[in-house]
């Protein structure tokens, strides 16, 4: 199935990280599980309509990995996979 996001709706794949302590141990997922916060985007909406009726240029991509708010997207599931789907402007940064 293809999803494509509406206006300045972006898709996102969520990227889960080991955790490790100083010292060297790794938690397991199913001893703390949070919410990412860290994904990589999937699919963008053409942007959001301003009120002159034109559309503002989304400032993400198809590709970009990012940084979002904690509980800012809200979770789907396609396929049996989990996405995140948010608003551009729930998204903090692109990392590099």
């Amino acid at each position: 199935m293809k999803i494509k996001p509406l206006s300045d709706y972006v898709l996102i794949e969520p990227i889960e990280e080991e955790k490790e302590t100083k010292s060297g141990i790794i938690i397991p997922e199913t001893v703390e599980k949070e919410r990412p916060e860290k994904g990589k985007i999937i699919a963008v909406g053409p942007g959001k309509k301003l009120s002159s009726g034109k559309i503002m240029e989304m400032s993400v991509k198809q590709g970009d990995t990012v940084l979002f708010k904690k509980y800012g997207p809200d979770e789907i599931k396609v396929d049996d996979k989990e996405y995140l789907i948010c608003r551009e402007e729930d998204i903090l940064a692109i990392i590099e």
